[in-house]
């Protein structure tokens, strides 16, 4: 059965860390239909000032936030101890779990184009211990196709394996289309996909979708993916369902209100940082 799209969500223009531009498509107002992708951030600029006041040191708790950079650069230092520098096709992975404080710097480049997401841990692994890992170009795989190419930022794709998610299976492609070219991607039935246009319209299941638009599509097996008259870059994003409760509070993101308030407590009292040891 083949895939259509169920919603899209168009982003929109705001600032956000020490005062950083971006577009905001999904947020806490996606949380059911997107599950288990709480936020999407699309940054693309080629003004500096647009960006490099960065993310200052902050908190997170009960997600994990997944950063690819496409062109441009970002440095990353948490509580852990972890200072790591990412950019031109790169991803940085950080598990928040049990509580993590870390910074975000986006140095000048000639252009900064990418995405953060923020995927959710389950309720058994909300507390899991914070961890850093970036995945280097070294660790991902490009696939050419007679359509353009694939790049393999995560999980599985026709017996071909990334880095592997540890805690909810996690497939993310970067697919670059060439104009006026098609791909079919075959999915498990019941996974929960997304697709975001990162650079470029392109026709997802029939439907055109603007450049700078996440869909959520249905369930079924298979979705084709079409560019236009000119090239397109797609991110292709495909997990399991959590059908948790959320409960959000800024850079926290619990299953109750008592979590919630206990992360905020834990914050106030200095207990907040409570696991040191990265895995």
């Amino acid at each position: 059965m083949e895939r259509k799209i169920s919603q899209q969500v168009r982003g929109y223009r705001t600032k956000d860390g020490a005062g950083v531009s971006l577009v905001r498509v999904l947020g806490n107002q996606t949380v059911q239909k997107y599950d288990p992708i709480l936020m999407l951030d699309s940054f693309d600029s080629t003004n500096p000032d647009d960006y490099t006041a960065g993310f200052p040191m902050h908190p997170h708790r009960g997600i994990e936030t997944i950063s690819y950079v496409y062109r441009g650069f970002m440095t990353h230092k948490d509580s852990l101890g972890n200072e790591d520098t990412i950019g031109d096709g790169e991803v940085q992975w950080m598990t928040a779990g049990s509580g993590i404080m870390h910074e975000e710097k986006l140095p000048a480049a000639d252009r900064l184009l990418g995405v953060q997401l923020w995927l959710n841990l389950p309720a058994k692994d909300k507390m899991a211990p914070p961890a850093y890992r970036s995945i280097k170009n070294s660790d991902i795989e490009e696939i050419a196709f007679n359509w353009g190419k694939l790049r393999l930022l995560a999980g599985e794709f026709e017996g071909r394996k990334g880095y592997m998610s540890k805690y909810l299976p996690l497939n993310y492609y970067d697919l670059h289309l060439n104009a006026k070219e098609s791909v079919i991607m075959n999915t498990e039935s019941e996974r929960s996909v997304m697709v975001f246009t990162l650079l470029g319209d392109a026709y997802i299941g029939d439907e055109l979708v603007k450049e700078k638009t996440a869909v959520k599509l249905t369930s079924g097996d298979q979705v084709e993916i079409k560019s236009t008259d000119k090239n397109a870059q797609v991110l292709f994003i495909s997990s399991t369902l959590l059908n948790e409760q959320v409960v959000w509070g800024g850079p926290i993101v619990m299953n109750t209100k008592e979590e919630l308030n206990k992360a905020f407590d834990d914050l106030k009292k200095g207990t907040f940082i409570q696991n040191t040891i990265s895995y």
